[in-house]
């Protein structure tokens, strides 16, 4: 068997899912969300070169769009995998989409009609933007067609929708589906990889330090939505309808956290942090940028030139702990420690930025189910700590941050890695070895 599956669209399962497709082979890419992309669609820079994000992701989207050997399930989930190597069996559970994929021309014009445009919170922005209940997730999605939200669509969640429904009258290609339905596949394929991903941790585990209490308490992620020129704000760093002008970065937040059971480091928070800091600085040059952290860890080429340089531009690291982030009447204030200086302080800020860490994703069962095995920190773990890719199981391979947190250059390397060794076990099926 030839055909290979991928679970996981994010940068992993792309780059996995082309290293096979140029090789040849027939690649079964699975993605839940309604486009490929992933956590590095919502970023607006890459450390250390900040370069853009989208400049170096959304060629590769659309490389995965028009392969001619990749086929791609989106809004879709695996709901079982049966056999071993060289010939397993995968069923595919694909979720409405209530737009038809073949005749949609992502034109905008039902989502412009929609009667609850402009009034859902964006999952996409995390919440900060709005859309309708027509929608695409961002400008360069692939595929490039529109979804209908049945929570929020009035006409599925209600029964009908009071103006027509709109949608459906404003699409000249006649693409509104609402009597679509899920549906079941089976594929056959000779070897898998598992690029999952990773969850933000969650801050509200976290309650000192006021992330859904405060609005003027942010995570990582959701500014990086602020500070895209395709967010919500168009790339001002806007907070309460205004700019801030003091900011406190807070790293470590569910990592190395013996409280919510992190052990670990999450490796990127470091250099997402110092990052953000130098684009909130780039934006807001008159703000006061303050990076409070427990160490510093830039292990990476080039990263520890970078922490250097966003001190030269005037943002302070300050060394211990935020114990508390609180109001005093309508002002936000965070209290902490500073270790070096041995001493406790409280100061007035305007934005808080909470530097998540990155957790195992929920709802992995059907690859637990295949025997795929976890660490005491829940991502997936192989045999050996020298073989990253590895799992245990003949025909099924690792690749990214379902295995532990890393950066954009080591997942790619990671999921290169993970192609190379399912190309070998397909190989050998076609020569008959397995």
């Amino acid at each position: 068997m030839s055909d290979v599956l991928v679970i996981g669209g994010g940068i992993a399962g792309i780059q996995a899912s082309l290293d096979m497709a140029d090789a040849g082979f027939i690649v079964h890419l699975v993605e839940k969300e309604p486009t490929i992309g992933g956590h590095m669609a919502q970023t607006d820079k890459v450390f250390p070169t900040l370069d853009c994000s989208s400049c170096i992701l959304t060629p590769k989207m659309v490389s995965v769009g028009q392969h001619p050997n990749i086929r791609l399930y989106t809004l879709s989930e695996v709901a079982g995998i049966e056999g071993h190597a060289g010939d397993f069996t995968v069923e595919i559970l694909r979720h409405p989409r209530y737009v038809d994929e073949s005749a949609c021309t992502g034109c905008g014009a039902c989502a412009e009609a929609c009667v609850m445009k402009g009034r859902i919170e964006n999952a996409f922005d995390l919440g900060i933007g709005k859309r309708g209940a027509v929608y695409i997730a961002f400008p360069q999605a692939v595929p490039l067609k529109y979804a209908i939200d049945p929570d929020t669509c009035l006409t599925l969640s209600r029964g009908k929708c009071k103006k027509g429904p709109p949608c459906r009258l404003a699409c000249a290609a006649d693409a509104i589906n609402f009597e679509d339905t899920e549906r079941r596949l089976k594929i056959h394929v000779g070897a898998i990889v598992v690029a999952t991903g990773y969850d933000p941790f969650d801050p509200t585990l976290k309650p000192e330090y006021g992330y859904g209490k405060y609005p003027e308490v942010l995570t990582a992620l959701e500014v990086e939505r602020l500070c895209s020129a395709s967010g919500p704000t168009l790339g001002e760093i806007i907070v309460n309808g205004k700019k801030p002008k003091k900011v406190f970065f807070v790293q470590c937040v569910g990592s190395r956290d013996h409280t919510v059971g992190n052990l670990y480091c999450s490796r990127v928070c470091c250099m997402f942090t110092a990052k953000q800091a130098h684009m909130v600085k780039d934006e807001l040059p008159d703000a006061e940028v303050t990076v409070t952290y427990i160490d510093i860890r830039a292990f990476g080429k080039g990263y520890e030139e970078f922490y250097e340089r966003v001190q030269r531009e005037g943002i302070v690291y300050r060394r211990g702990v935020i114990s508390e982030v609180f109001k005093k009447g309508d002002r936000l204030y965070v209290r902490g420690e500073d270790t070096f200086l041995g001493e406790t302080y409280e100061e007035e800020t305007d934005m808080v930025v909470l530097a998540t860490g990155l957790v195992q994703r929920e709802g992995l069962d059907v690859i637990k189910r295949l025997g795929v095995k976890t660490g005491e920190d829940r991502f997936f773990t192989g045999p050996s700590p020298l073989d990253p890719v590895e799992t245990g199981i003949p025909g099924v391979f690792l690749a990214g941050c379902c295995v532990g947190p890393k950066d954009i250059p080591d997942t790619v390397v990671q999921a290169s890695g993970a192609a190379s060794r399912a190309m070998s076990v397909l190989a050998a099926t076609e020569r008959g070895d397995r």
